[in-house]
């Protein structure tokens, strides 16, 4: 579904990361954990088509990554990138027309599961209710890659359990492949297949989080506590 081979980004003088390789597959969650400046949303950006590897290279579904691999991928910035001036209804319509796959009837199960105002202006939402927008208008496009940079920044901690057991009804999983970058991490731990850490621009571990459990007997926060020591 999506590999990155040998891949290099460098920005100026700064490397973001380090020839990295990795495989995902359809019908898996992935987060993708470290600390800030780990190399998280760049890896995120690369497979968006956002941004252009250094070295190596990155392929959806075997398709070399450009821009144009938005019409496979749907991304969650960790930025606000909405008109303020529109409601959160048309914040959705305008959404909508830009993307063929936007499915609207799913659009609005979203809408109501997150308790989100239609007639709101965006402007006047709090930061975690621009939260579940973005969340919503990510999620309502029927394509084969979700990306998620922190999508549960801002929410407030009494819901964001439930809007992370909710997250699962709105995935396809026979048709989808979903990574995640969080620093929430036990919010999010049910969710996951498989954790990946970076450190440094490095793949420093990847583990099925299953497999964590019973052979090493770790949760994701331990195992990353060891691998950042």
């Amino acid at each position: 579904m999506i590999t990155l081979d040998h891949v290099t980004k460098r920005y100026l003088k700064t490397t973001a990361l380090r020839g990295i390789n990795l495989h995902l597959e359809t019908g898996k969650i992935y987060g993708l954990i470290g600390s800030n400046g780990s190399g998280k949303s760049t890896t995120l950006k690369l497979i968006a088509g956002l941004i252009q590897p250094t070295k190596g290279t990155i392929k959806v579904e075997d398709i070399p990554v450009d821009r144009r691999i938005a019409s496979k991928v749907s991304y969650l910035s960790e930025l606000d990138e909405y008109y303020g001036f529109y409601t959160v209804q048309q914040t959705i319509d305008f959404f909508g027309s830009q993307f063929p796959d936007f499915n609207h009837e799913k659009a609005e199960d979203i809408r109501q599961f997150m308790k989100l105002d239609s007639e709101s202006k965006v402007k006047h939402l709090s930061k975690g209710n621009r939260g579940r927008l973005k969340i919503l208008l990510t999620l309502a496009r029927e394509v084969p890659v979700i990306l998620m940079d922190e999508p549960l920044s801002g929410l407030d901690p009494m819901v964001r359990d439930s809007i992370v057991k909710g997250l699962i009804s709105f995935i396809d999983l026979e048709h989808q492949v979903v990574i995640i970058t969080t620093h929430e991490i036990k919010e999010v731990e049910t969710l996951l297949d498989e954790v990946i850490a970076i450190k440094d621009g490095e793949i420093a571990g990847q583990y099925n989080v299953d497999d964590l459990r019973i052979e090493q007997n770790m949760n994701i926060v331990e195992w990353m506590t060891r691998i950042y020591e």
